[in-house]
């Protein structure tokens, strides 16, 4: 489905019925990495996922954009949909990012949030090795036109090696700049809803020590660190995922 949301035409889906479960992806990916989990819970929930703006089958801001922007563009998605109640939002990497800074700041309100392998702690030293190895290779790889297993293993190996999968997005070169600056740890700190984190210890992009600072600062939050799993926790680990969302919600 598409909609157009502050003049960017907007790929969409919505599965099932019943109260509004809203799916945020990470940087570079789209909202087909929650295939497996919005099957899952679309026999309970509507299951709303959205290609972020420059990815999937969404078109790019004319403007590099940080985490306000993007968070903002998503009250402006939600409210196009006329989604009255949103139950839940799920976050993956950047998408934790944006659900975070999307729930700290009013843009949208929610009465439960997933984060998975959630982006927005950053230092210095690490947002400069994350620029510099992501810009040394911009715009010489792409993998979107890969059948899907193969692009998914690829850009694991991406992870591994680089801290990003920007190799998706090479024209979004200044929104990944703003985005890998922008530290949102006091932001978490004002998140009350429940929640639920999940990280992968094998997660060089996003660690578990990630995790473990976010569950420090969201109070009454569940932290579950999966063995032996990546960044790609929804898509690694799908039956643990799975069913630990599933027994939060």
């Amino acid at each position: 489905m598409q909609v157009i949301v502050d003049n960017l035409m907007t790929s969409y889906s919505s599965e099932g019925k019943g109260p509004v479960v809203l799916m945020l992806h990470g940087w570079g990916d789209s909202k087909e990495t929650f295939d497996s989990l919005a099957k899952e819970l679309a026999s309970t929930y509507c299951v709303v996922r959205v290609d972020l703006p420059g990815f999937g089958g969404t078109e790019a801001p004319p403007i590099a954009w940080g985490l306000d922007d993007y968070s903002s563009w998503v009250e402006d998605f939600v409210s196009k949909l006329k989604v009255e109640s949103i139950y839940a939002v799920v976050g993956h990497s950047n998408g934790g990012a944006i659900a975070i800074k999307s729930l700290s700041q009013g843009y949208i309100d929610s009465k439960k949030l997933v984060l998975l392998a959630s982006a927005g702690i950053r230092s210095k030293d690490s947002t400069k090795k994350i620029v510099n190895k992501a810009i040394a290779k911009i715009g010489k790889v792409s993998t979107v036109w890969l059948p899907k297993n193969i692009r998914q293993k690829l850009r694991s190996k991406m992870y591994k090696t680089m801290g990003s999968d920007i190799l998706v997005a090479p024209h979004l070169e200044e929104s990944f700049k703003k985005v890998v600056s922008e530290d949102i740890l006091e932001q978490a700190k004002k998140i009350t809803v429940p929640t639920l984190i999940i990280y992968g210890d094998e997660d060089t992009y996003t660690p578990p020590a990630f995790g473990k600072l976010f569950r420090d600062n969201i109070l009454g939050s569940k932290f579950i660190i999966l063995p032996k799993v990546g960044h790609f926790v929804q898509q690694d680990a799908e039956e643990s995922v799975n069913q630990a969302v599933k027994d939060f919600m």
